[in-house]
């Protein structure tokens, strides 16, 4: 069987693929990009040439141009979290396989996804100093219909020593937000989530990491992050598999 090799340069993302493959310890079989076999889940090329660092905004994770720390947005409107971190864009391929990820059953991506994560600029880093780490929550309608919460999956599959998943609570089902605006996405969100009150008391004076899977116009995490702070986080960081493009 092919040994697994490494392109020159992927550094720390080639020692959490190669660890995450000895972990398993077995081919999963092949690709789910290109096909190729034997390889593991995600092949190191489809990774090189799919999820290949860029510089990003600190603070809302869209690209940047090189020596830049925030997107002038951001600089004028900060955001309430402290931090923001994305591995890949949103587009294919990563959005076929999150589709399958969400809403087919395949929980399996969560250790990969989590992988390409960990590997993002400053992630290990926030790791470290964060105290909780938790994912955006479900309703509870939609929690039934699918069996499980794909933010809470990954949270623990990024730090399963931090990772809590009762902190936030979702009061009521929300409607779909994909053709609303930001303003009209924050207005849909207004009381839809609160802070758990059996785990309220964990939250004070603690720095909190979100996770979610798609970060599209920011407006969960944003209302994500307000509930946090109002239950008296002393900050609140974000980490999202996929960041959705600015338009071109």
């Amino acid at each position: 069987m092919t040994p697994l090799s490494f392109p020159a340069g992927t550094g720390l993302l080639r020692r959490l693929l190669k660890g995450l493959l000895d972990r398993s310890g077995r081919w999963p079989g092949r690709c789910a990009i290109c096909h190729a076999w034997p390889a593991h889940s995600l092949c190191e090329t489809c990774v090189s040439r799919f999820a290949s660092p860029v510089v990003r905004c600190s603070l809302c994770a869209l690209h940047m141009p090189s020596g830049q720390v925030c997107c002038v947005a951001c600089l004028r409107q900060p955001p309430a979290h402290r931090r923001c971190i994305a591995a890949v864009d949103y587009g294919w391929p990563w959005s076929d396989l999150i589709a399958s990820f969400k809403f087919q059953g395949q929980t399996g991506w969560a250790r990969p996804f989590a992988t390409l994560m960990l590997a993002a600029e400053g992630m290990q880093e926030l790791l470290d100093e964060v105290d909780l780490v938790t994912g955006v929550p479900l309703s509870r309608e939609r929690l039934a219909a699918r069996g499980y919460n794909q933010s809470l999956l990954l949270a623990r599959a990024l730090c399963p020593d931090k990772s809590h998943d009762a902190l936030l609570l979702r009061l009521r089902d929300t409607p779909a937000q994909h053709s609303l605006s930001r303003r009209e996405r924050l207005l849909n969100l207004q009381g839809s989530l609160a802070a758990e009150p059996a785990h309220a008391r964990l939250l004070l004076g603690r720095h909190v990491l979100l996770v979610d899977d798609v970060m599209t116009s920011g407006a969960t995490l944003q209302s994500a992050t307000d509930t946090l702070l109002q239950a008296g986080a002393a900050q609140v960081s974000t980490a999202v598999f996929a960041r959705t493009p600015a338009p071109a």
